[in-house]
């Protein structure tokens, strides 16, 4: 899945993002519990969980530890490193670099109220005011 990956660079499906949702949200957590926590979203079997959170960590993005009969898992990455991954591949592939493009795909696709327009112009200001200062 991730053969085309720079090294740092996370991709993640949906359901890999749904568990790990779960263990940024707790910072560690059994099998059973990241199951559990999943319930109402989606019903999945403890060996579905178990695969893959073990899948996971293989690719060094948890780590685990026994307790008594249960393992407990916790991140080894941030959810803002993820975000970063992804979003810096899709505006890649998709946009050509371009976060100009992002944006206005953005601002098109989805409708925006005039306070998520403030703060845009908000973060646009001030990213404009730290780049005189760099």
């Amino acid at each position: 899945m991730d053969e085309d990956l720079s090294p740092g660079e996370v991709s993640l499906s949906e359901l890999q993002l749904s568990l790990m949702h779960v263990l940024w949200a707790r910072g560690e957590a059994s099998t059973a519990e990241v199951a559990e926590a999943l319930r109402d979203e989606r019903d999945l079997a403890h060996t579905t969980v178990a695969t893959l959170l073990t899948r996971l960590e293989k690719r060094g993005l948890l780590s685990s530890r026994r307790e008594g009969r249960a393992l407990l898992y916790r991140p080894l990455v941030s959810e803002t490193e993820v975000q970063r991954s992804m979003v810096g591949r899709l505006l890649d592939r998709l946009f050509a670099g371009r976060p100009s493009a992002l944006v206005s795909h953005l601002l098109e696709a989805r409708g925006v109220d005039a306070a998520e327009l403030a703060e845009l112009q908000a973060l646009l200001k001030q990213r404009k005011e730290e780049g005189r200062h760099d």
